[in-house]
């Protein structure tokens, strides 16, 4: 199911437009970032704000009456709201009709691109970063592209927040600012994809060494705990279905920042597409969210070992009620 704008909301929100301080709020990610290049094509933007879902899910986030919100949960203040997410656990539900666009589809960022098409043919052009948005988000990628990554798809890695690769603000606004005005050649050649990209490759093996001693099977679920490895080399978060052929979902284990809880973040595998879990659904009961192939939930630290122990067992269910 998919909603979307009224008329009479948009003419509202065009008004307001003209007198408010417009940002998008977005992920640090490869959704993100095509968001914010078809957002910032088709918008007036004094500003892009990278945050996580828990940010506005924990009201860590003020949230002002001009943002634009894009993949990530809704929010009442925003003046728009884009996502894709089935099951996103937040304190407020959208209502029937608001500005924006909300169903189920590979990207968010093809939520965005389909609702303003219409009025931005120049939208053409950025038709093959969107596709790839598309394959990349919702892991329909070869094992070919996971391990030797080129192009859209190795741009994406280098946006991933687990691939390993640090902050990287000023970077995502430089893809946002090169994407706009140029190709993807011209994104590939820039010294700083290409310098993530190197150490992509040079600290992959070591990568997978370390991914493989502090993971185990548990029936058909990867899990991989990170909690006790300090400085983990960089590698692309597909890479442990490789290891795991077997498996067909996969739960990854670490601390958040500053070690105030733990996330939990799940997956289908993208090789062995078998598991039924609507893993958004499960996510949205222990606090978290998602789709039905990914989502992450924060646990408390004091009662996170019992919590994953349980969610290990719900993935291993056959059919998984949500």
């Amino acid at each position: 199911m998919s909603f979307t704008r009224s008329k009479t909301i948009v003419t509202l929100n065009r008004e307001l437009e003209e007198e408010l301080r417009m940002r998008l709020v977005t992920r640090g990610n490869m959704d993100g970032l095509t968001c914010a290049v078809l957002v910032s094509h088709a918008e007036r933007l004094d500003g892009i704000e990278l945050i996580h879902p828990q940010d506005i899910t924990d009201d860590k986030f003020l949230v002002e009456q001009g943002d634009i919100i894009a993949n990530l949960p809704y929010h009442p203040t925003c003046l728009k709201w884009f996502d894709h997410h089935s099951a996103t656990r937040t304190y407020d539900k959208p209502p029937i009709l608001f500005d924006g666009k909300y169903g189920l589809s590979p990207s968010t960022a093809r939520l965005v691109y389909d609702y303003y098409l219409s009025d931005n043919p120049g939208f053409k052009l950025y038709d093959e970063l969107v596709k790839a948005t598309d394959r990349y988000d919702s892991g329909q990628v070869t094992i070919e592209e996971v391990t030797n990554p080129e192009g859209h798809i190795l741009v994406g890695f280098t946006t991933d927040p687990r691939t390993g690769l640090g902050k990287f603000k000023d970077y995502f606004m430089k893809l946002v600012e090169t994407f706009e005005e140029g190709t993807l050649e011209d994104v590939l050649a820039l010294s700083e994809v290409q310098a993530r990209a190197r150490r992509i490759a040079e600290e992959r093996e070591q990568f997978l060494k370390v991914v493989k001693q502090r993971s185990r099977l548990e029936g058909r679920v990867i899990v991989t705990d990170l909690r006790d490895v300090e400085g983990l080399p960089v590698g692309n978060r597909f890479l442990i279905y490789t290891l795991f052929p077997e498996a067909n979902v996969s739960i990854r284990i670490a601390w958040g920042p500053e070690r105030e809880f733990v996330v939990a973040t799940v997956g289908h595998s993208i090789f062995n597409r078998t598991c039924p879990v609507h893993v958004g659904g499960l996510m949205s009961r222990f606090g978290g969210g998602g789709r039905r192939g990914a989502g992450a939930t924060p646990l408390s630290a004091d009662k996170a070992d019992e919590l994953i122990s349980q969610l290990i067992v719900k993935l291993n269910e056959t059919p998984v009620s949500v």
